[in-house]
């Protein structure tokens, strides 16, 4: 641990790690290295997890989440308080769309489609942090994970309306949690070669948009950067900032 660790003595929450190129996973590595104690959450593969978390510098305890689950969510805070007596901070990062939701699909898409993925990708982080509220002190903070809903995105579909109403509840938490000290901050990152963004029609033309119109150029094969973003937030430094989108895309948001 670096002397003046950024998350010395802090504990986490970290949703999302699916694969060593997780966004989430990225997170969970930098956050322990800064000194946080970690525990991780999976949906559907609790076993895979687990063999990611062996790969960590320290092994974290992992729970099992289903966010469209309110009787798994009830139990959320108890099931964590076996392993850290408080939650410091908060990952979320979850999303998912079924395929007709996505590229030339949008007005096709049925609304049961739809309804599951606003669920999954924006109410999910009010629900998710109402039920980890009980383990939340002062000085906590909630982190999600989002890509700049506003403009836009080929192929994105209804996953860029979710990310537009992400964006809005996190600004509606961070009114709410704001008078209780905890904040509420998304990091919108550029592409980045994960599962997630796998499953995205027109991923290597956004990659390569990016890496020709990006100030600071990109690599969408390092979620390093986003990473230490979200430690960043995560840790006291930022301790006056709340309902922000941090954009980490190498400044491409910024450029006409």
């Amino acid at each position: 641990m670096p002397e003046n660790a950024l998350l010395a003595g802090r504990r986490l929450l970290i949703t999302g790690v699916i694969t060593p190129r997780s966004i989430a996973y990225a997170v969970a590595r930098e956050a322990q290295l800064q000194g946080a104690r970690v525990v991780l959450t999976a949906y559907g593969r609790p076993s895979l997890v687990r063999r990611l978390s062996a790969q960590l510098p320290e092994p974290a305890p992992v729970l099992d989440l289903d966010v469209t689950d309110e009787a798994n969510l009830a139990s959320l805070a108890a099931r964590a308080g076996e392993h850290m007596d408080r939650v410091d901070g908060l990952v979320h990062a979850i999303a998912y769309a079924p395929a007709s939701c996505f590229g030339a699909g949008f007005l096709a898409a049925p609304w049961s489609d739809v309804a599951t993925t606003l669920r999954v990708s924006a109410h999910s982080l009010a629900a998710l942090a109402e039920a980890a509220r009980p383990l939340m002190p002062v000085g906590a903070a909630i982190v999600g994970l989002d890509f700049d809903a506003r403009r836009v995105s080929p192929g994105y579909g209804w996953m860029g309306v979710a990310k537009a109403g992400l964006e809005a509840t996190a600004r509606a938490l961070a009114a709410q949690y704001g008078p209780a000290g905890i904040r509420v901050n998304l990091v919108s990152a550029g592409p980045l070669r994960t599962a997630a963004g796998s499953a995205v029609p027109g991923e290597s033309e956004a990659e390569t948009a990016w890496q020709h119109r990006a100030p600071l150029g990109w690599d969408p094969t390092d979620p390093g950067p986003v990473a230490a973003a979200c430690v960043a937030l995560l840790s006291p430094q930022f301790r006056a900032t709340t309902g922000s989108v941090i954009h980490v895309d190498g400044g491409y948001h910024a450029m006409a």
